[in-house]
């Protein structure tokens, strides 16, 4: 891959999705986009790349964005979080609701694990919730539907006693079962798309994902997470996040790495 094509793979992903590709990923992105090309018919990466930018295609241009994404997720990622979530939050927001479903977003799901295991917290604290996961690949979304994961990718993060209670095995095979299945829902979503309805979350997870973001787009995307959490609601970043000045909207919460919750300028604002 030349510099040159990188740089316009750099331009490519900034406009469409936000995500900063740095020079020392060149490397890494030219081994990623090798599966596309052969794929999509090319000899070669560079091949793929020279016919994208001689016609552009809607269809060819995704398949490599979504290949440039970063995929790495497990079950029950960053625990001390789902703690705070499955014995903290969980019972308050259920209260507050006075029983109806806690509405759970997902955003930048990937392949499901965390919008899975947030259903599953859910279930053993006995709240009734609905998670929605969204996430850009169609790829990732596809394997996030199915709720079919090997053995090693079960084992990654899931004690041996909650894999066998939510999960059916088929030889090295697992598939999340109905009840959990009936609490999550999937849908394809750009997290720099502004919010074309009025429905709010009480909980956003949206882990490890700004720091992948030109710090210009992390600023949109926290104003859209705000425009969707409940004023009352939560918002999870990874436990080594901050905000660092990308938006008044949120205040973290002491004594709690990576929870956020909303700042009363941003609650006066929405009034």
């Amino acid at each position: 891959m030349s510099p040159d094509d990188f740089d316009r793979l750099q331009s490519l992903m900034s406009s469409r999705t936000g995500v900063r590709l740095t020079r020392d990923r060149m490397k890494l992105a030219e081994h990623r986009l090798g599966p596309v090309a052969r794929r999509e018919g090319f000899t070669s990466v560079d091949a793929m790349l020279t016919a994208l930018w001689a016609k552009p295609v809607a269809s060819l241009g995704w398949g490599v964005i979504e290949a440039l994404l970063n995929p790495d997720t497990w079950f029950r990622r960053d625990r001390v979080s789902f703690d705070t979530f499955s014995r903290e939050l969980l019972p308050a927001l259920s209260t507050a609701r006075k029983g109806a479903p806690v509405a759970v977003w997902s955003a930048g799901c990937s392949t499901g694990q965390e919008a899975w295991s947030l259903a599953i917290a859910a279930l053993e604290a006995g709240v009734p919730a609905e998670v929605t996961g969204t996430d850009l690949s169609q790829r990732a979304l596809e394997k996030a539907r199915s709720a079919t994961y090997t053995g090693f990718e079960i084992q990654r993060g899931l004690k041996a006693e909650t894999m066998l209670r939510w999960f059916d095995q088929s030889e090295d095979s697992w598939t999340a079962k109905p009840e959990v299945r009936s609490a999550v829902r999937f849908a394809r979503a750009n997290l720099l798309d502004a919010p074309t309805d009025d429905f709010r979350f009480d909980v956003i997870f949206c882990r490890h994902v700004l720091p992948d973001l030109e710090p210009a787009r992390r600023a949109s995307v926290l104003e859209n997470l705000e425009r969707r959490l409940l004023d009352d609601g939560c918002l999870f970043l990874g436990p080594d996040e901050t905000l660092d000045g990308d938006s008044i909207a949120f205040r973290p919460v002491a004594g709690r790495k990576g929870l956020f919750v909303k700042s009363p300028s941003a609650i006066r604002r929405a009034a």
